[in-house]
């Protein structure tokens, strides 16, 4: 495994999946989220940490979209939207 330098990140997923452990979520859970981050991304053409800024116009074109292109129930909508914001 390649050394880290300080400057440098982990993996915006990597770093999802360490949190989710440590909170000990489940891994069903675990899983549920990553595939919505990873769906959300895809969604907005982001590259990079960066690209996530602003986050809140982001998650609510997201969400509005898989409400009224997807079909998405609001209470599926509702943990999605936990799922893709941006922890303190």
């Amino acid at each position: 495994m390649p050394d880290m330098k300080k400057s440098q990140h982990p993996k915006l997923l990597d770093e999802v999946r360490r949190v989710m452990r440590l909170r000990h979520y489940s891994i069903h859970t675990e899983r549920s989220y990553v595939n919505w981050i990873v769906r959300f991304i895809r969604f907005h053409g982001m590259r990079s940490r960066e690209d996530l800024l602003p986050a809140e116009p982001k998650i609510e074109a997201f969400l509005i979209d898989l409400a009224v292109q997807g079909n998405v129930a609001p209470a599926t909508l509702l943990g999605i939207g936990l799922s893709i914001r941006p922890q303190a």
